[in-house]
């Protein structure tokens, strides 16, 4: 099996950082450079290459996870052919609302390249997404661009990455002037400063360090490299004995210790300048680990669930990932498919493991941003998109089929925010339930339902932005008019004590008649720890239970199911705001019959009627969900942010630090919780963050419970 290039020269490396710190404007000069484009497109223009969807465009933010192929051959070995390493791009999302195309990208790469705003330094969101590189273990590199803008400041950009995310960052480069003097960069290593002129920073001048800057050089230097010869004895004792260290050994060294997570070098710049992007990119090729440097992928043999491993080899069997799914309006699906070992082929068949079955991958191709380059094989270490499965979705697991594997699935989090949506016209109706199906299917944080007491569609996903932009896409690329509302909560209702009431439903008309007569008790429903113990004549179900204890036949055995059948749609209707009834016991202790008239419909009848009888005489309450709320704020925004949460009839439960954020951990009725992403963003200057998960069904206060039963029986 051949390649055109070997593993260890392969780069698979993300670009991840907080909205507007100039990932996609470094993207698009690695484009440039790399000479995949031959103008680079501009993201305040709306021509960016790696930004390809229309909201993307106009909006002027990254909203998918674009992957593109590059080669480069690094500036030090310029001409030299055989240096020529391929990498395979990634431009991330940075805004809070897309963070799970951060997760799934971070989950198949092998490297990142965070990229900082020179005035910011360290945002909220930098800190989210070096928390799920930190979880995926990914070695990265710090860009500090923007350092052409006023008021840029490398060394306090340097701080905050020190001070707020990581001990291990090391200066690989410092700038040559800021603000509007900044001309190029000082590389530490190799004590030479570097300017960028020609057209678009094409030409690297090389030059010696100015007078001015020697001093600051030098001593930065000397800081680096005592971080890096920490981690190799032979070349601490060499540095002890006040030997000069060749650039080799500090590149070698320095590889290993990225790779394995020990150092984080820093590079800087201004990518809009055309500043530092290339001297990166060597820093990508020197320091980001291959397929060959990772660990090998580490899975469970689905047959016998034991361990089974597989090494970045062509020769080895398949393993492969799925981690994104994407409607072409050309291709149909395309699957994102980072291959760890193994080959998949054109036209061949390959075994989901998830699934259990066979898939057939009708087509390959190669993505630039949204171009397709048709190739016949993928190879282990790459990451291609494959046309044609069926039923593969997002986080499942290709590989060979007498040698399964089932690889560890990606983790999202749960939707936070959720919307009504309604088509405008019938016509739209079939069409929404075709788009939003795939919508989801490409988006695992976005979650579809049906309101069983509303019947409307509730959609739900990761805040007020991210479901904007899912319905702006049904509207351009399904052609789907939709109305979308508020959300509705899903409240029930409950009963608080015991109660008896007396069914009947006697209809005499000529001929035979209906005649069904029924007593029942009802209390609230009791979970026991162990429902093997129940008596037999005990029927169990989620919230709701139905006791049999009819003696002697007073009411026949045959009909007996049609009264649990009418209890139970008794209960599907509350009493009070017409909520779902949850967590009653029925006890069906006496009744009558009658020979000619009684049939399965009249004791139905009499369930429905009797049920509802008890339950308003047994104190019925409102219930309302309750959500775990966990905000994460700076600490000067503690004080608002609990204050805000306990004025929406939060209980607040509990506040621990996370680096120097504050945690608050809160209780919150969902009712409540509409919109707080925005109310929080904009209360701490969009530095806080949430998750909320559902804990469980609580009684409402009466004066609310009022308001609700009020606005429901107008």
């Amino acid at each position: 099996m051949s390649r055109d290039y070997p593993l260890a020269k392969v780069r698979n490396i993300g670009i991840i950082a907080h909205i507007d710190a100039g990932k996609t404007t470094v993207s698009e000069r690695v484009l440039y450079y790399t000479g995949v484009s031959h103008k680079i497109g501009e993201t305040h223009e709306g021509e960016a290459i790696m930004d390809w969807m229309d909201q993307e465009r106009e909006r002027g933010i990254t909203i998918t996870s674009a992957a593109t192929t590059a080669f480069w051959v690094p500036t030090y070995a310029q001409g030299d052919e055989e240096k020529v390493h391929r990498l395979n791009i990634i431009d991330t999302p940075g805004h809070v609302d897309f963070t799970a195309e951060v997760e799934r990208s971070l989950k198949v790469l092998d490297g990142g390249v965070v990229v900082f705003d020179g005035v910011a330094g360290v945002e909220p969101q930098s800190e989210t997404v070096w928390r799920q590189a930190d979880k995926y273990k990914v070695p990265r590199l710090c860009f500090v661009n923007k350092l052409d803008r006023m008021g840029a400041s490398f060394d306090h950009s340097f701080q905050t990455i020190l001070g707020r995310l990581t001990k291990n960052a090391i200066r690989m480069q410092i700038p040559w002037g800021e603000d509007d003097k900044h001309q190029g960069v000082i590389d530490l290593l190799t004590m030479k400063a570097y300017l960028f002129e020609g057209n678009m920073g094409n030409e690297i001048i090389e030059k010696d360090i100015p007078e001015e800057l020697l001093a600051k050089a030098k001593s930065c230097r000397a800081e680096t490299i005592e971080k890096i010869v920490e981690n190799d004895e032979d070349l601490m004792n060499t540095y002890l004995d006040g030997q000069e260290i060749s650039l080799a050994d500090l590149k070698k060294v320095l590889r290993q210790a990225v790779i394995s997570n020990k150092l984080v070098p820093v590079f800087c710049g201004s990518a809009l300048k055309n500043k530092g992007v290339q001297l990166l990119l060597d820093g990508v090729v020197d320091y980001l680990p291959s397929p060959v440097d990772i660990p090998p992928m580490i899975g469970i043999n689905p047959k016998n669930d034991e361990e089974a491993t597989r090494r970045a080899d062509d020769n080895e069997p398949l393993a492969a990932l799925v981690f994104k799914l994407q409607s072409d309006p050309f291709v149909g699906q395309l699957a994102y498919t980072r291959v760890y070992s193994g080959v998949i082929e054109a036209g061949s068949y390959v075994y989901n493991s998830t699934l259990g079955e066979k898939e057939r991958v009708g087509r390959i191709v190669r993505m630039h941003a949204n171009h397709r380059e048709e190739v016949k094989k993928v190879y282990a270490g790459e990451i291609a998109a494959i046309v044609g499965l069926k039923n593969t979705k997002t986080s499942h697991t290709l590989c060979a089929e007498n040698a399964p594997i089932l690889l560890d699935q990606i983790e999202f989090p749960e939707p936070v925010v959720s919307l009504r949506i309604e088509p405008k016209t019938k016509a739209d109706q079939e069409k929404m339930g075709l788009a939003l199906r795939k919508l989801s299917d490409e988006d695992p944080t976005f979650k579809i339902q049906t309101d069983e007491e509303t019947l409307e569609t509730i959609i739900s996903g990761m805040g007020e932005l991210h479901l904007d932009i899912l319905v702006e896409r049904m509207k351009r690329e399904f052609k789907v008019e939709a109305n979308v509302g508020q959300p509705q909560v899903a409240y029930k209702e409950t009963i608080t004590s015991e109660a008896e009431a007396e069914g009947k439903y006697i209809k005499q008309s000529g001929g035979r008649g209906q005649y069904g007569h029924i007593r029942i008790k009802v209390s609230s429903l009791k979970k026991d720890s162990d429902d093997n113990k129940k008596p037999k004549n005990v029927k169990r179900e989620e919230h709701f239970e139905f006791i049999n204890s009819i003696k002697g036949g007073v009411i026949p055995q045959e009909y007996i199911p049609a009264v649990e059948k009418g209890i139970k749609e008794g209960l599907s209707r509350g009493v009070l705001a017409g909520y779902q009834m949850v967590d009653v016991s029925c006890d069906l202790y006496d009744g009558s019959f009658h020979e000619v008239d009684s049939s399965e419909m009249a004791f139905k009848m009499a369930g429905s009627l009797a049920i509802q009888e008890a339950c308003r005489k047994a104190k019925p309450v409102l219930l309302e969900p309750i959500m775990k709320v966990e905000v994460v704020v700076p600490d000067n925004f503690m004080g608002d942010a609990t204050g805000h949460l306990s004025s929406k009839r939060g209980q607040i439960e509990g506040m621990e630090e996370r680096g120097n954020l504050k945690v608050i951990k809160a209780k919150v009725p969902l009712s409540e919780m509409f919109g707080y992403a925005t109310t929080l963003r904009s209360m701490t200057e969009g530095r806080g963050t949430f998750t909320m998960e559902f804990h469980e069904y609580a009684i409402i206060p009466q004066n609310v419970a009022k308001e609700i039963i009020d606005s429901r029986n107008k």
